[in-house]
């Protein structure tokens, strides 16, 4: 379920194969998260360059979402350019070895945390329109979204694409987008589940990440 460090690099032909894989295998919750998962395989079998920034007007991107042990606060970054506050993630680049490991990139790189549990299995999807992606117009972010848990110990850092980045308890959140309310619910009912249902000897382990 966790990755432990960094898979090795994937040309652009295996990432796109990688996907694919964790699309197909994936169990959507819903009808209406499996529509999307379609949708996702569907654009990834038009566009071998699917993954890619440059694939106008839509390419499929890669986040997290950062929840305390205890399930009871958030970390999030006040986006420079979008101007609210979003979960982590960008767009994938050669070098992931997967969607997974593309979101836990932009995850350290967005957040500067030092550590962290990483749950490979997709959260959620979410397609929605970016108006400062491309100037040839708007593109459409095809997000798949990870879950990842960490201690709220002060270790997160503010890049540049950021104005801050916070932990917000989960009973007093920012204000936002819907889509943002509802991923934090659905990553809340994960990790709360996940909890509740691990063994002695069994659960996460701590990933570094590096």
């Amino acid at each position: 379920m966790l990755r432990h460090g960094r898979g090795a690099p994937c040309s652009g032909t295996a990432l796109h194969a990688s996907a694919v894989a964790t699309l197909t295998d994936w169990s959507a919750p819903t009808e209406e998260q499996d529509t999307l998962r379609r949708r996702y395989l569907d654009h990834l079998a038009a566009h071998q360059d699917g993954l890619a920034k440059a694939c106008f007007p839509d390419h499929l991107t890669a986040g997290a979402i950062v929840v305390s042990p205890g399930a009871d606060a958030v970390l999030l970054n006040h986006h420079r350019k979008a101007g609210a506050w979003l979960a982590f993630g960008g767009h994938l680049e050669p070098g992931d070895a997967s969607l997974a490991d593309g979101a836990r990139r932009e995850l350290v790189e967005e957040s500067g945390l030092a550590s962290f549990d990483f749950d490979d299995e997709p959260l959620s999807l979410d397609a929605h329109a970016v108006e400062f992606c491309s100037d040839r117009g708007t593109v459409h972010h095809l997000d798949v979204r990870f879950v990842a848990v960490a201690d709220p110990d002060g270790s997160h850092a503010t890049s540049e694409e950021s104005l801050d980045v916070r932990w917000w308890p989960t009973d007093a959140l920012p204000e936002t987008f819907p889509d943002m309310y509802a991923l934090i619910d659905v990553a809340l009912e994960r990790v709360r589940s996940r909890q509740s249902s691990s063994t002695p000897g069994g659960g996460s382990s701590r990933a570094p990440a590096e």
